[in-house]
């Protein structure tokens, strides 16, 4: 059985048409294909996704119900009822009933916003991914590639309008630590190769920088060395002896890939000075409405909990202005507390976003740290960032450098979704979500001390970054110290 909501809220799709037989048929369908699938080795377990429309000829394709299967459950075990029923626009109809223990509570798949952007843009039918072997292995041949090309190969006739002779061309877009980030690229690559039919994303599954491939040439930040450097993660000395690389490094921001005063100075008064601005012009819409929500919830809290500068938020029913008003006086305490809270975090990204789309705002990092980015990448390491700033901000900042768009050298974002930066259990989830065999394979560099001692709590290895304006450490801390990017 599974749990239909109101018909008012979800667009008058009654109980009876989700139980027809066209609705039955496609539930059915999803599940034989997660089963026929996981047998070809196209997805394994829980990973990979499949969705499709409820054929139905008398709505139009935008209008169908979408079908998805949940995450978090075996494909080879996957049954009708396990399905998501989804809207045209994306809004969650009717979803599985909890089954009991040892089951996991059902959780429609991370990858929804990257299938409705498939939907919307090309007007398919279904949406399938996989996770192949064959696909990870397309996206290694040569691992600074934007597109795979093949041509007579007999198979690709099965694709419309292609032949034995014909070039088939399939564009390649980076992994990213979460699914739902790879959207933007995702539309990118839908919109600049409009006869394309799926994309690949580049070691989703697998690692390019686990085997050898080979020596690179030319790797910046390692002039007159003369030896090959294997696309595995190490450097060396003027002797050539090789030193190993952690696999990943995980990056704060504020104290170390950019000057505090930048964030002091610049983020945050921005951000306070247009907060008002920003929420009365896009107050409708459902992204501020959901900004409203967290900071409602928050601002709660925090009056129960007697915090400095908390006033109350008055219902939606005082008007706009006095709701405002509220909400400028509340964030305004925050930004001045410094408080890490996803409330603040998650608005400031969006103000900060109209900032740099205005070209008002320009991301400022040290001057070692570009080329550090570009040598880590190069030799195969995978870099993160792990900031209190939301996960956007965080994109903004790297994506608008002075020094240009530093994105394409990171592999993905945390902030404190994940949790505190000073517990331990924040890089416990890091560290499982990155797969690596070892806490000890990350390196985390930050400017706080407390943060590297919840890292080092977890088993990674921590190095603290001093840089001008950083708060003074204490006596024997215990913690190696670097100055520039260029000393790892």
């Amino acid at each position: 059985m599974a749990s239909v909501n109101g018909d008012s809220e979800m667009g008058g799709v009654s109980r009876t048409y989700l139980d027809s037989q066209a609705v039955k048929e496609a539930r059915s369908l999803i599940s034989e294909l997660c089963r026929q699938f996981y047998s070809l080795g196209w997805v394994s377990g829980t990973g990979g996704s499949i969705t499709l429309k409820v054929h139905d000829s008398s709505l139009p394709k935008p209008q169908q119900l979408i079908l998805m299967s949940p995450s978090g459950v075996q494909k080879e075990r996957m049954e009708p009822e396990d399905m998501y029923v989804l809207s045209g626009d994306g809004t969650i109809v009717s979803s599985p009933s909890p089954k009991p223990y040892p089951h996991k509570s059902p959780k429609c798949s991370d990858c929804a916003p990257l299938f409705m952007k498939a939907y919307h843009m090309r007007n398919a039918g279904a949406v399938i991914r996989s996770h192949g072997i064959e696909s990870c292995l397309a996206t290694m041949f040569d691992p600074h590639s934007k597109e795979f090309r093949i041509t007579h190969m007999e198979m690709i006739k099965g694709i419309q309008g292609h032949g034995y002779y014909d070039e088939l061309v399939i564009p390649i877009i980076e992994n990213t630590a979460y699914e739902n980030e790879l959207t933007d690229s995702l539309a990118k690559a839908i919109e600049a190769y409009p006869k394309a039919t799926a994309v690949l994303v580049r070691n989703h599954g697998l690692d390019w920088s686990t085997p050898d491939h080979g020596p690179i040439q030319g790797v910046k930040g390692i002039p007159g060395v003369d030896c090959n450097v294997s696309k595995k993660a190490r450097t060396m000395d003027s002797n050539c002896n090789m030193k190993p690389l952690p696999r990943c490094i995980v990056l704060d921001i504020e104290g170390t890939t950019t000057p505090i005063s930048f964030v002091t100075d610049i983020l945050f008064p921005y951000a306070r000075n247009n907060v008002g601005k920003h929420l009365s012009a896009t107050y409708t819409s459902a992204e501020t409405q959901d900004d409203i929500k967290l900071l409602r919830s928050q601002v709660e809290d925090d009056l129960k909990q007697g915090v400095i500068g908390a006033v109350p938020i008055p219902s939606d029913d005082a008007g706009k202005e006095e709701v405002i008003a509220a909400l400028v006086a509340n964030v305004e305490a925050m930004i001045k507390a410094d408080r890490k809270i996803t409330a603040l975090k998650q608005l400031q990204g969006h103000i900060w976003r109209s900032g740099f789309e205005n070209n008002e705002l320009k991301g400022i990092v040290f001057d070692d740290v570009p080329e550090a980015l570009e040598k880590w990448h190069a030799l195969g390491v995978k870099v993160y960032i792990y900031s209190s700033g939301s996960r956007l901000a965080q994109r903004l900042l790297f994506g608008n450098t002075k020094s240009g768009d530093l994105r394409k050298f990171l592999s993905g974002y945390f902030d404190t979704a994940v949790g505190n930066k000073r517990e331990k259990c924040s890089y416990v989830e890091i560290t499982e979500t990155l797969g690596v065999d070892k806490p000890s394979e990350i390196l985390f560099l930050t400017d706080i001390y407390q943060e590297a001692i919840a890292a080092k709590a977890a088993g990674l290895e921590a190095i603290i970054s001093v840089r001008p304006g950083n708060s003074p450490l204490p006596e024997n801390h215990g913690f190696k110290t670097i100055n520039s990017f260029s000393e790892i």
